[in-house]
Formats: C-alpha cells, sequence, structure tokens
C-alpha cells in the first residue's frame, strides 16, 4: 500500500475491515428495497392502467413519482449526515422507511381496488397519494446501502465484494418476485379454448392481493437481517475522520458536485447502468417480447430469465476479482463493454425475427415449440453473455459511491455519506425516471397503443420496433455512455489505497489532539 510522504506519516493502519458476517448481511438491505423495486416499479403501471381504469395517467405517474424521489434525495441525505442517536446513524433510516413502504404498499395495491369506479377521482387521488408517501419510506431506506458502505470498510479487496453480496441480496428480493409473480399471474389468466390468453392475469386485483404480503414479508426479513450486519459499525468511530457529524447545507451540493470530479463521472456511469436494467428488463417490454413477438410469455419468461441468472454468476466472481487486482473502475468497464458487444448480436436477431416463421423464434421443448432450434441457441449466447455482464455490473456503481465519498473526505475533510449517496441517487432517479414514460410513449409512437400492452395484445410491426428499441438500442447507448464516463474517472486502485492511506494518518493524528486544519494541511490532497 502507497503512503504519504515519509515526514509526514502517521503509523497507522490505514484499513477498516468488516467481518465476513457483515459484508454478507448488510448488502440485503439493497435486496430489501428490491423488493418493491420490482412489485411497485415494475408493475404499479401495469396495476393502475389494468385494475384501476386509469390509463397512461399511471406510467405518468410513474416519471412525476422518480422524479419526486429524486428530490427528496438530498434533503433525507443532509438529514441522515445530521442524524445521530443511540442506535446510530444509518439504522433508524432503515426501520423508518422499511416500515412506511409497507403500510403504503398494502395501501395502494390491497385497498385502493375497492374504491368503486363511480369514484374514480378517489382512484386518482389515493393512487397519487399513497404513491407519494411510500417514494418517501423507499429513499429513507435506500438512501442506507450507499451510504452505510462507508463505515462497513474501506478495505480494497473487501469494498469489490460488496456487489457481489449485493447483487446476492438483490436476487434474494427483486429475484423472488420476479419468479414468483408470473407464476401467480398465470393463474388468473383468461383464456379461450385455444389457450390464447384474452385477460391478462395483470389485470386481476386478486393477483396484487397475494403478492404484496408476500413481498412486505421477504423486505422486513431481508431489513432485519441488514440492521444486524450493519450494527456494530454504526457508530461515530467509523465516521470519517474527525468522527463527529457534519453540518452541511443542501446549497452546499453544487460546490460538491463543481469539485469532486470523480463523483460527475460516476453520476453520468450509473445513470446508464440503470437506465438500461429498467427498460431491458421493463415488465411491458418483456411482455411485449416473450409474449406478443414470441408467443408464448408464460413459457418463455421464466426459462430466459433464469439463464441470465446462470449466465450471470461467473460475470459476478470475474468483476469481484478484476476489481480486487485492477479496481472497480477497470470491472466496470471491462464488463459493461462485454454487454455492448454482445448486445450486438441480439439486435441483429430479434431484427431477423419473424413472428409467422418457427425457425427465427425462440423455442424450448417445454413451450410447445417442439425443440430448440438455431435461433435460440445464438439468442441464448448472444442474451446470456450479455445480460449476465451488464447484471453483475449494473450494481457496481454502488459501492464506488463510497470511494467517492472517501475521496470526498480526503479532499475537503467532510465525511458526509448521506449527501454523498444521495447526490449519486438523484441522478440516477432522474435519468431512470424516464424509463416508465419512455416505454409508454414508445409503444404509443410506434404502435399506436393507448394503454400499456400485454401478452393478449394483438402482434404488429410497430411493437416490433418499440420493443427492439427498447431492449437493444437504449441499453447500448446507456452503455456506451458508461464507457465514455470511466475514461475519465480517476479513482482507480493504485489512487484509492493513497486516499485512505492519508485519511487515516489524519484520522490518527486528529485523535491524538491536532486539529482537523493541521491534519488538512500536513496530509494535503492531489488534485485528481
Amino acid at each position: 500500500m502507497s503512503e504519504p510522504k515519509a515526514k509526514n506519516t502517521v503509523s497507522t493502519d490505514s484499513t477498516n475491515r468488516a467481518k465476513l458476517y457483515q459484508l454478507v448481511l448488510f448488502p440485503l438491505n439493497n435486496g430489501a428495497t428490491n423488493v418493491y423495486f420490482v412489485l411497485i416499479l415494475s408493475y404499479v403501471a401495469q396495476f393502475g392502467s389494468s385494475v384501476l381504469k386509469l390509463g397512461m395517467y399511471a406510467s405518468i405517474m410513474v416519471t412525476f413519482m422518480r422524479v419526486f424521489d429524486a428530490i427528496t434525495d438530498p434533503i433525507i441525505g443532509a438529514l441522515m449526515d445530521r442524524t445521530s442517536t443511540k442506535i446510530g446513524k444509518f439504522r433508524p433510516f432503515m426501520m423508518i422507511g422499511s416500515a412506511i413502504m409497507a403500510v403504503s404498499v398494502v395501501a395502494l395495491y390491497i385497498l385502493t381496488p375497492f374504491i368503486p369506479e363511480s369514484a374514480m377521482w378517489l382512484r386518482y387521488v389515493l393512487f397519487t397519494l399513497v404513491y407519494a408517501v411510500w417514494v418517501i419510506g423507499y429513499t429513507f431506506q435506500t438512501s442506507c446501502t450507499r451510504a452505510g458502505q462507508t463505515v462497513l470498510t474501506n478495505d480494497p479487496n473487501q469494498r469489490p465484494m460488496f456487489t457481489i453480496f449485493n447483487t446476492i441480496g438483490s436476487m434474494l428480493g427483486m429475484g423472488v418476485m420476479q419468479f414468483l409473480i408470473p407464476l401467480v399471474k398465470g393463474m388468473y389468466d383468461v383464456k379461450d379454448e385455444l389457450g390464447n390468453v384474452i385477460t391478462s392475469g395483470y389485470a386481476r386485483p386478486e393477483l396484487y392481493r397475494i403478492i404484496t404480503p408476500i413481498g412486505i414479508a421477504v423486505s422486513v426479513l431481508l431489513t432485519i437481517l441488514a440492521i444486524i450486519g450493519i450494527a456494530e459499525k454504526d457508530r461515530p468511530e467509523f465516521y470519517g475522520i474527525g468522527g463527529k457529524q457534519e453540518k452541511v447545507k443542501v446549497s452546499e451540493y453544487v460546490e460538491i458536485i463543481r469539485n469532486n470530479k470523480p463523483m460527475k463521472r460516476l453520476m453520468v456511469a450509473g445513470a446508464g447502468c440503470k437506465l438500461a436494467l429498467a427498460i431491458a428488463t421493463n415488465t411491458t417490454v418483456l411482455l411485449a417480447l416473450y409474449g406478443i413477438m414470441m408467443g408464448n410469455y408464460n413459457s418463455l419468461y421464466l426459462p430466459m430469465m433464469v439463464l441470465g441468472y446462470v449466465f450471470a454468476v461467473p460475470f459476478f466472481l470475474l468483476s469481484v476479482r478484476t476489481s480486487q487486482k485492477l479496481g472497480q473502475k477497470a470491472s466496470l468497464t471491462r464488463y459493461v463493454a462485454v454487454a455492448l458487444i454482445c448486445y450486438v448480436g441480439v439486435l441483429v436477431l430479434l431484427l431477423i425475427s419473424n413472428h409467422q416463421n418457427p425457425a427465427t423464434m425462440l423455442s424450448f421443448p417445454f413451450s410447445g415449440g417442439g425443440a430448440i432450434n438455431l435461433y435460440t441457441i445464438l439468442f441464448i449466447l448472444c442474451f446470456g453473455i450479455g445480460y449476465g455482464a451488464y447484471y453483475a455490473t449494473a450494481d457496481m456503481p454502488i459501492p464506488m459511491v463510497a470511494d467517492c465519498s472517501d475521496y470526498e473526505t480526503y479532499r475537503s475533510g467532510k465525511y458526509i455519506p448521506g449527501i454523498m449517496g444521495t447526490l449519486f441517487s438523484l441522478v440516477d432517479k432522474l435519468v431512470s425516471s424516464l424509463a416508465q414514460t419512455l416505454v409508454a410513449f414508445l409503444f404509443l409512437v410506434f404502435a399506436g397503443l393507448s394503454e400499456l400492452p400485454t401478452d393478449a395484445t394483438p402482434y404488429s410491426g410497430g411493437i416490433k420496433v418499440a420493443v427492439i428499441v427498447m431492449f437493444c438500442v437504449i441499453p447500448m447507448l446507456a452503455w456506451a455512455a458508461t464507457l465514455w464516463a470511466m475514461s475519465g474517472y480517476s479513482l482507480t486502485g493504485a489512487k484509492m489505497k493513497e486516499i485512505q492511506s492519508i485519511n487515516a494518518s489524519r484520522k490518527a493524528a486528529i485523535a491524538s489532539g491536532m486539529s482537523m486544519e493541521e491534519a488538512m494541511q500536513k496530509w494535503p490532497s492531489v488534485a485528481d
């Protein structure tokens, strides 16, 4: 590990390491909130449009609330940085956020369908208000995932492991819901004599009454485990280099953005990764791909999802190893490039697909296709490798936020993980807020649909164009933006070791009686 100049070096161990159980459990906080990412952000537009009969208002409101979510981030981030309680800085936000989301999702999915159509105005009002309350709870808890990493560990070998445990947590939360909901949906599909879906299960309120309590139970369990994981580290001695609360104003966001160049680059990269994930995995887009273009959503969605996860496993291991050897920047850049290249193949395969020609459609023996054809093999390879690569990197910017937070402490002496985490998520959410409205807009533009399609919607060439644009073109553009942003990102593995060493020297000196100003002068930061 590189050290500051010898005359200024304080003998100290610069590394704050986490125990294995802490590394495993705390990232489950992201899994807890990703339950709602699926339960709400992936299905609320379908619910509002098909169950509450709110039409396109539901999709517009998803975007509006995502913007509202972004606006609440800096306020809650600043509040978090000023918070210090008997149970720490982060745990109160996790508990309160979890409780708010549980109550609001019950009100949204279980209670609002009982409002009669004669009081449609009340459906609009409660859908909006309850959704807004849920957003506040979501921001409370999600903010802790990014900010809490700073107290968990700063070990360059441990911090990349947050990505893999974070992804496992996401699979436990998001994956359970993604697997379960289509199965329950199939139970409520209404079909004709030939087995064609004429009323989708997503239009049945019974579906949401089943998945809501299951989702809440999974999220609460993951939250409890995450709280256990951070409990020992959620103490003042792990807060920055001075061990005190920073009185940072929300207005200081502008100064931080201006001077923290790595954070600006990471915002672009993170927003690109999130936009690609949000659109390419959007429920409506996948319904149109597997249900309308390929003709059998119920038989294709789950196998393709499982295949994607299988392909992702080796990329998780590779990305962690690359991060430990070369730094997180190198890992993110390498595997996003792999995804971009593979999706060129996916794009070509979707362009040549023909819903009237079984040879150019996905086919599995158990899905009524008779046998796996060459098209399916090529699609599995291109999609599987591409999905595995980008899924493994989709959450990689999250532990990189901790690097940017440590860099801010190195640059200015301020420990403001709440602001740094919510600064990142503000841009992340503003960009990803476009996802649902963009989905609805593109189906309107290319297919002329005034409501979101379901697997009962008939095929058209416009739907095919819309799916190709959303499933391939937009994610590819987002990954290209990520690669551009990372080309100028300065926090390499070597740079982070230098930063941690200097921060540790300052912290030890301050603990011995030196003032913050003196420590900053003795161990000055070097411009990135």
